[in-house]
């Protein structure tokens, strides 16, 4: 695993995980850029400690944030809430977006349109949210931008996150 760790943070080849949550008939898909080195390297979604994802989707979707990893994404299932990513492959340095080079975006033209169910993408950051408009056109119209939840976009405090992501989600 530490040999997989070097590759990643010298900017070699980083793989995105499956669509987790409720793939089958989401009506909320969250789209996050590529896991950073933590999630990566433990095989979960928002892995890092200080990534604020867990916490918010708590609130906003009634669970407890401290659950085991496997209960977190099944309470997302049960709100019908699926967790995915913008890109399925890329090269970085690194966990930050900024460092995203040669992406290759997961397929979620397939992914959506075999799910009329869902109303809204919520874009976690700017740069799944760029990467989303560029590759998938087509469904800009479910798009909605929230901040990020990574604590390298410190520019909004967590209550200013939290209400603009419950904004999202009512509009």
């Amino acid at each position: 695993m530490l040999s997989a760790m070097k590759k990643i943070e010298n900017g070699d080849l980083c793989k995105s995980f499956a669509p987790a949550g409720d793939t089958e008939t989401p009506e909320v898909l969250i789209l996050g850029s590529m896991p950073g080195v933590e999630s990566l390297r433990q095989g979960q979604y928002y892995a890092f400690k200080h990534n604020a994802f867990w916490r918010i989707a708590g609130i906003l979707f009634d669970f407890d944030p401290a659950l085991d990893y496997a209960s977190r994404i099944a309470a997302l299932k049960s709100c019908h809430v699926a967790l995915w990513d913008v890109f399925q492959f890329c090269s970085r340095s690194g966990s930050a977006d900024a460092n995203i080079r040669a992406a290759i975006p997961n397929d979620l033209y397939s992914f959506i349109s075999r799910r009329p169910t869902i109303k809204i993408v919520l874009g976690n950051g700017s740069a799944a949210s760029a990467g989303f408009r560029r590759y998938f056109p087509m469904y800009n119209h479910l798009l909605r931008q929230v901040p990020s939840t990574s604590p390298a976009a410190a520019m909004l405090s967590f209550d200013e996150k939290l209400a603009k992501w419950r904004d999202a989600l009512q509009n």
